[in-house]
């Protein structure tokens, strides 16, 4: 007689795969802001500690884009992303779903080469500008410049990452590029000169950033969902007490090479509970949804959508209670 097989049981959860760009410069991984926490206090494997399931944290040098290209050969359950990485892969046709807010307003900068005489995006038209293009810093860029009425075809765009931006500066192989942490940093060893940020645009071209789920990974395991996102809480709660900030500044320096100091400078006076809020609330998402428009309009994304259709009705259920 032949053995029964059950038919229509799903196999067992034994591992959740979980994406992040990285940040770091040394041979450990830093995504920065929760993910640090999260990954550091181990709260994913303790709410998942009872199923006996494990956590892999895949760290991406390739960021958005090769994140985006795992969750389409299936390498991938959920991601933290930068708004456009996650905006193009939902344009794309990837079935993801907005779980939560990672970061809010992130600020980025302006990097030339000192003795350039460059001091605002307008007297950079013609010039070599590296962007990382398909990351949340082309997008950032690109609404930096929409808010001086100028677009990436005022400048000689070339396709860098962070590190190659970096280098390429400093070798004067391009005029500017933009970044984070990276400009900081030469700027602290007097490489290059920071004209301007965000803040000085009035926010415009500031960062979000999201955690998404794999559709077919988010319908099939709504508890785990569940468990993970009241472990992100706990890590939002803990980087708003700002007792801990400079726990915090300490635990990505760290993890990801870069000097304390350096931080310190970057965040120093931002509120951290701000910054990393994981609601999905109204300013959030119309904040996302301006950022699919631009996107759009920019020619970054052919099929624009609305965050209505995108996020996870049950993820918002339980942030907003």
């Amino acid at each position: 007689m032949l053995p029964v097989v059950a038919h229509g049981e799903p196999e067992p959860l034994k591992e959740i795969r979980i994406a992040v760009p990285d940040l770091s410069v040394v041979a450990t991984h830093s995504g920065g802001g929760l993910v640090d926490v999260v990954r550091d206090q181990q709260l994913f494997e303790k709410a998942l500690a009872e199923q006996g399931i494990k956590v892999q944290w895949n760290f991406f040098k390739g960021a958005g884009p090769a994140i985006n290209e795992a969750f389409a050969n299936g390498q991938v359950d959920l991601a933290y992303l930068g708004d456009l990485a996650a905006i193009v892969g939902k344009s794309n046709g990837l079935d993801t779903r907005l779980l939560s807010a990672t970061a809010r307003d992130i600020k980025l900068y302006l990097g030339v080469l000192p003795g350039s005489g460059i001091n605002s995006l307008a007297e950079l038209k013609g010039k070599r500008v590296g962007i990382f293009r398909g990351t949340a810093a082309q997008l950032s860029f690109d609404a930096a410049l929409v808010s001086q009425g100028l677009t990436e075809k005022d400048f000689k765009v070339i396709n860098l990452d962070f590190s190659a931006a970096t280098s390429a500066l400093v070798a004067k192989q391009i005029d500017a590029t933009w970044g984070a942490s990276n400009l900081t940093a030469l700027r602290a060893r007097g490489l290059v000169n920071i004209p301007l940020t965000t803040k000085d645009l009035n926010g415009a071209g500031s960062i979000q950033s999201v955690l998404v789920g794999d559709g077919a990974f988010v319908d099939a395991h709504p508890d785990i969902v569940k468990r993970l996102l009241a472990a992100q809480k706990i890590a939002e709660q803990w980087v708003s007490d700002e007792a801990n900030k400079a726990a915090y500044i300490n635990l990505v320096a760290t993890l990801s090479g870069y000097p304390a100091t350096i931080l310190q400078s970057d965040l120093g006076e931002e509120k951290l509970g701000q910054l990393f809020q994981t609601q999905l609330d109204a300013p959030f998402l119309r904040k996302l949804d301006s950022s699919i428009k631009l996107a759009s309009e920019q020619r970054l994304i052919r099929k624009p959508f609305n965050t209505a259709d995108w996020v996870h009705k049950s993820a918002l259920l339980s942030q907003n209670p």
